[in-house]
């Protein structure tokens, strides 16, 4: 009876362990049929093999064992490209490095037409970048990185298309050239500088001639100005005397005019000399002096 109840009890035993194995099996393949999409990402579902499309976001129920997921990233990311050694057109070698920014935009090409999207870019980018700078010379390398960026841009693109992928930018980060190159640029750079300098100085003594010319011209003008200025006030003045005095001569009568005769003959009789010679003309000056004489002589004659 006893081990009865032992195998009884072991049976019941192994039973449970069993459905709790089932369970468990069960709890596994549910939580494998279900499946949390991101909403930047997409599953592209290969069902026995054969692809059946891409799902998502969201929950998507997939068949456990039948079918096999593969998550793939939407977002736009990034691949850094090292220093690559390219040879530019003449003949100067150069190293460049640069990033390639892309993003998946068909989630099944991206899975079924290329198995490693990042070691293809790299290789078709290098080879790319190659072929682009073999057709530019050094300066134009230096100079035309926007160009070159927009070129390896659509190169790329034109092969990562059927990869379901698309290539958004392409960024050179530093160009590096030959030692012997950098030190010809940092000369050609110094003496640029040197240049540029002697330009603005002369410049500015010319500037400073012309101001100094300008100014002499300013002050020589104001000079002639103002001497115009004082002639003619001179003038004026001695035009105004003139008429002054010509207006007060016409005012003066023949009684202040013998007057003034007399004062005249006076100042001559003072000086040291013992003979005078008079112009015939001056016996017609003195008539009025002898008639203003005569005038006076009556006046007292008559008084008397």
């Amino acid at each position: 009876m006893y081990p009865n109840i032992v195998l009884q009890a072991a049976e019941d035993i192994v039973n449970l362990i069993l459905v709790l194995i089932a369970v468990l099996i069960i709890v596994a393949l549910i939580a494998s049929a279900i499946k949390i999409v991101k909403e930047y990402e997409r599953i592209v579902v290969f069902r026995l093999g054969r692809c059946i499309g891409a799902k998502g976001p969201g929950v998507v129920i997939i068949i456990p064992i039948l079918d096999i997921p593969v998550r793939v990233d939407l977002r736009e990311r990034y691949l850094a490209i090292t220093h690559q050694t390219c040879i530019t057109k003449d003949n100067a070698p150069v190293d460049i490095d640069f990033i390639i920014y892309f993003k998946v935009v068909d989630p099944i090409q991206s899975v079924l037409n290329v198995q490693n999207f990042e070691g293809a870019a790299t290789g078709i980018a290098t080879t790319t970048l190659r072929a682009v700078v073999g057709d530019i010379p050094l300066d134009d390398v230096l100079a035309r990185r926007e160009e070159i960026n927009n070129i390896l841009r659509v190169k790329l693109d034109e092969v990562t298309e059927r990869w379901g992928v698309k290539v958004t930018g392409v960024e050179i980060r530093e160009i590096v050239p030959p030692r012997e190159v950098q030190d010809a640029m940092i000369r050609q750079m110094s003496a640029e500088r040197n240049r540029r300098a002697m330009v603005l100085e002369a410049a500015g003594k010319k500037e400073s001639a012309i101001l100094v010319a300008e100014g002499e011209k300013q002050a020589a003008i104001l000079k002639a100005e103002g001497e115009r200025q004082a002639s003619i006030l001179t003038a004026e003045g001695y035009s105004l005397a003139l008429s002054k005095i010509f207006e007060i001569a016409k005012e003066v009568d023949m009684k202040t005019m013998a007057i003034q005769y007399l004062e005249a003959l006076k100042e001559i009789g003072k000086s040291p000399s013992t003979k005078f010679i008079f112009p015939m003309e001056f016996t017609k000056l003195i008539e009025p002096l002898s008639d203003f004489v005569k005038e006076i002589s009556g006046e007292k004659g008559e008084k008397e």
